[in-house]
């Protein structure tokens, strides 16, 4: 990715916490952390990685969030930022932590072990 797609993620990354935790009404969402935001080389996509703090609810707040993206999408051009077109926006679980929390048993219980 380059330098200047790296540098938009970043602002796409802030700006859509902001709208998530001031402009939204649904509670659900409101605890929702962004942590990545992949996009594509000809900024028409990006797809939007998040967690939130109550994993049981997590399909009803992916769909939410789907749902709502085209509020979100209007509220980023509002904001005007430094982008020719505003990329679609896709909302996708990231499992990575728990991916990570998974590894970092597997290694704790092969030390364990040893």
């Amino acid at each position: 990715m380059s330098i200047k797609l790296q540098r938009l993620a970043n602002v796409l990354l802030k700006e859509i916490s902001r709208i998530l935790m001031l402009e939204v009404k649904d509670e659900d969402i409101k605890f929702v952390t962004i942590t990545h935001v992949d996009l594509s080389s000809d900024l028409s996509y990006a797809k939007v990685y998040c967690t939130m703090l109550d994993e049981t609810k997590r399909d009803k707040c992916i769909h939410d969030l789907n749902s709502a993206k085209g509020f979100i999408r209007n509220e980023l051009i509002k904001r005007k930022i430094e982008i020719r077109k505003m990329p679609e926006l896709t909302f996708i679980y990231d499992d990575s932590i728990e991916y990570g929390n998974k590894i970092e048993k597997i290694i704790e219980k092969i030390h364990k072990e040893d």
